[in-house]
C-alpha cells in the first residue's frame, strides 16, 4: 500500500509494504538514480532533517524510513511511551524535499517466525552495550533490512550515536554491503544540548541540567587541549561536573580509542569520550571527538 502526498508542484511517496519499497528502489536504480536513505525512529527533529538534507544534496533520491524497531529495546526500557507524530513527521519530509517514506508495521518487518538477527562482535561489548546487552544486535537487524529493501546507495547518520555508527559501519565492511556510511555532525540546541527525540521526556529542573553533558565535553576538549594525556584525570573532572547536577545519574563516562572503542589510559592519537546520564528515567548521551597528534 502507498499514497503520495503533495506540497506545490512536488510529491512525496509514502510507501507501507517492503515490496512496494523494494519495487520503487530498484526502478530508480534502474534509471541510474543514487539513492541516500536516513533511518530515523521518527519524531524528527532537527538533527534528523541534517541528514536528509545532506541526502538531497549528494542523491538523486531520498528516502527517510519511519519505524520504532522494537528489536533494539530491552524489556524494562521506552518503547510503548517512545514519541510517535507521523502528521508531524511526514509534514517535515516533504518540506524538506523527501522523494518517499517507508512506513512499515511491526508485523511487516518481523512477520511471524521470524528467526535471523546480525550481531557485530567486539564492538559492541562496551558504552552503551553494558546497560542494553541487546540493543546493537536490534540496531544491526533492523538497518540490515532496511539496507536492502531501499537498495540505498549511501545512508547518513548522526555521530552522536558514536558506537552505533562504528557498529554499522563494520557490519557494512564485514558484510561486504553496497552501501556507503555517511558520518554527520551532531546538531545541538543554543546551549550547547545535543538534540534527541528523548529531549522531550525532561522536567523543566532536568532540561536545565543536562547541559552538563556538553559542558563536561567542552571542558574534558579543553583540558587535552591545554596538555592533559592521562585519561582517567579527565574522567574525574567530568564526574565531579556530573556530581554538581542534583538530577544526572550516571551511566558511564569513557574515554576510549575512537575506531576500535577500547579504553585508553593514556589520550594518543583519535580518541572518543563519550557519556551515557540518566535525568530522571530518561537516558541521554552525548560525544566528542579529539584528535591528539
Amino acid at each position: 500500500m502507498s499514497m503520495k502526498l503533495e506540497k506545490g508542484n512536488f510529491q512525496m511517496k509514502i510507501i507501507k509494504t517492503i515490496e512496494e519499497m523494494k519495487i520503487y528502489s530498484e526502478e530508480q536504480r534502474q534509471n541510474g538514480k543514487v539513492i541516500g536513505f536516513v533511518p530515523t525512529m521518527g519524531y524528527l527533529h532537527e538533527g534528523h532533517i541534517s541528514l536528509l538534507e545532506r541526502s538531497k544534496k549528494e542523491c538523486d533520491i531520498t528516502i527517510l524510513s519511519i519505524f520504532v524497531n522494537p528489536t533494539q529495546f530491552a524489556p524494562n526500557e521506552d518503547l510503548n511511551k517512545y514519541p510517535r507524530d507521523l502528521e508531524r513527521d511526514t509534514e517535515l519530509a516533504i518540506l524538506t524535499g523527501v522523494n518517499a517514506v517507508f512506513l512499515p508495521e511491526v508485523k511487516e518487518m518481523y512477520p511471524e517466525n521470524y528467526s535471523t538477527y546480525v550481531n557485530v562482535e567486539g564492538l559492541t561489548e562496551g558504552l552503551c552495550a553494558k546497560s542494553r546487552p541487546t540493543h546493537f544486535k536490534g540496531v544491526a537487524t533492523v538497518v540490515t533490512k532496511l539496507f536492502n529493501i531501499t537498495k540505498a546507495r549511501k545512508a547518513y547518520f548522526g555521530q552522536k550515536d558514536a558506537q552505533q555508527l562504528l557498529v554499522i559501519k563494520r557490519m557494512v565492511e564485514d558484510l561486504n554491503m553496497d552501501v556507503e556510511i555517511i558520518t554527520c555532525k551532531i546538531i545541538r540546541e543554543k546551549d550547547g544540548i545535543a538534540k534527541s527525540s528523548r529531549n522531550m521526556y525532561l522536567s523543566m529542573d532536568q532540561r536545565k541540567e543536562a547541559v552538563v553533558l556538553s559542558k563536561s565535553l567542552d571542558e574534558a576538549k579543553r583540558m587535552i587541549e591545554q596538555g592533559e594525556r592521562n585519561a582517567n584525570i579527565i574522567k574525574k573532572k567530568i564526574q565531579e561536573m556530573m556530581q554538581e547536577s542534583k538530577e544526572a545519574d550516571v551511566d558511564y563516562i569513557e574515554i576510549v580509542d575512537a575506531n576500535s572503542l577500547k579504553a585508553i589510559e593514556e589520550i594518543n592519537g583519535k580518541v572518543l569520550i563519550a557519556l551515557a546520564v540518566k535525568f530522571g528515567s530518561t537516558r541521554l548521551i552525548d560525544n566528542v571527538i579529539v584528535e591528539v597528534m
